[in-house]
């Protein structure tokens, strides 16, 4: 069962982001068990021929998103780049309190205000970013006002603000809890890749500090 799915998705007769057929459709086509076509799909997820998507089905996996860790690029851009069209969607925009963290981060100081604004990213319609974050609410309060539906750092150029200097950056392996499964719509337990960064402007001061979920099927970070 393994290498008949297998064989459809590299002769491209099931294609990338297409919904494969369902465990029933599967027994029925091909007279296996259950067990069988379970294992099947199992091993070609954890393999990355395949992605389930919670409540939607299993589907092809689409090419990757290649990013470098070091070089600051826009979600849009690395998108764009790699042959995809970026969309987003603006889950949270809210004003909270610096701890001493986000003080820190944004050279700030604890206790000023601070704009959260939390971004579910899109390539090709598929979730693949679910973007967290922070700015200094007395700099960036007309982010109050954007849509931020398109490139947040197109948004910034306007007004002369260049995200050209990456801070340090942190990059961890997590998976999905219950929050990030249902808003990323795949299953609890998949693997995220999670970074932790502070963007800086062209006078390297703090633009930004992000906290950012990427889907693990879908990038390739390099060094």
């Amino acid at each position: 069962m393994k290498a008949i799915i297998k064989t459809k998705i590299t002769t491209r007769e099931y294609t990338e982001n297409e919904r494969i057929p369902t465990e029933p459709e599967f027994i029925e086509r091909y007279g296996v068990s259950r067990i069988t076509v379970r294992k099947a799909v199992e091993e070609l997820v954890e393999e990355g021929y395949l992605v389930k998507r919670q409540g939607k089905g299993t589907f092809v996996n689409g090419h990757k998103v290649f990013r470098k860790i070091e070089y600051v690029a826009g979600f849009s851009e690395s998108c764009r780049s790699n042959g995809f069209k970026a969309e987003s969607t603006v889950l949270q925009r809210e004003i909270v309190p610096a701890d001493s963290v986000l003080a820190a981060k944004l050279a700030i100081p604890e206790g000023a205000s601070v704009l959260y604004i939390q971004r579910k990213r899109t390539a090709n319609g598929l979730p693949i970013l679910l973007e967290n974050n922070y700015f200094d609410l007395e700099k960036y309060a007309f982010l109050q006002e954007e849509k931020l539906t398109g490139s947040l750092y197109q948004a910034l150029r306007k007004r002369d603000i260049l995200p050209i200097n990456p801070g340090e950056t942190t990059i961890e392996i997590v998976t999905a809890d219950d929050f990030i499964g249902k808003t990323m719509e795949v299953a609890i337990g998949t693997p995220f890749f999670f970074m932790q960064t502070v963007v800086k402007d062209q006078n390297r001061q703090p633009i930004h500090y992000g906290k950012q979920f990427y889907l693990g099927d879908a990038y390739i970070f390099s060094i």
